[in-house]
């Protein structure tokens, strides 16, 4: 266990290394590997970890009877995952969780967290981040809604673009979606989706390789 890469997450920042591995003593925690494409949770099973990851990415994907897929979220290293259903016991999940790529994650019992510990001096300050860190995510899936909101695939695609460029700080951005995982994120169809992507390009708006984008024009041309 990495302790020193722990210390740097958002769930664990403030505290010191001593704490941390207290804290690990204390909680019980346990890192497991996953390769690429196995299911960590499916769709109605409950846990009472949260997960950490430590290494690779994970992404958090909703299918509906028909077998349509939406791709809710891509998690990277230092990020956590079901926190929610782990803070809630026994509630079943409503998605699924994959991994994205060869990953390592460290799963941590929520209840060990809710209890007061006076040996563990970094556990406030774990709550806190836990806290913010689910304000966060909220703010995120407000956002994904709007992405989601427009009418045509164009505005979809730039509304996209405009967050991250924001998030990122350059108008070149790279993205953490192939072209069916952006399609299941906006909820298109591949194939149209790709159709716009050229015409973008044709019409001079963008550039890309890949998952690596350069957005050139930044007035409403849309």
């Amino acid at each position: 266990m990495n302790i020193d890469f722990i210390s740097e997450t958002a769930l664990f920042r403030g505290c010191s290394k001593d704490d941390i591995e207290k804290m690990a003593e204390h909680f019980g925690f346990g890192t497991f590997q996953y390769k690429r494409g196995a299911v960590i949770f499916s769709e109605g099973s409950v846990t009472a970890n949260l997960g950490l990851i430590l290494s690779g990415s994970i992404r958090i994907e909703h299918n509906d009877f028909w077998g349509n897929k939406s791709i809710l979220d891509v998690v990277e290293a230092g990020g956590i995952f079901a926190e929610a259903y782990a803070c809630i016991p026994n509630e079943p999940m409503i998605i699924d969780v994959i991994a994205n790529e060869d990953c390592e994650i460290l799963f941590i019992g929520a209840a060990k967290l809710f209890e007061p510990c006076s040996v563990c001096k970094g556990q406030n300050r774990v709550m806190q981040n836990l806290v913010a860190i689910c304000a966060q995510k909220n703010l995120q899936l407000s956002r994904r809604s709007l992405h989601t909101s427009p009418k045509t695939i164009r505005r979809l695609l730039l509304s996209y673009f405009s967050q991250q460029m924001s998030v990122q700080g350059s108008n070149q951005i790279t993205i953490p979606f192939d072209r069916q995982q952006l399609a299941d994120y906006l909820n298109l169809d591949r194939s149209a989706l790709s159709k716009e992507l050229g015409k973008m390009k044709k019409d001079g708006l963008i550039d890309y390789r890949k998952n690596h984008f350069e957005i050139k024009i930044y007035e409403r041309f849309y």
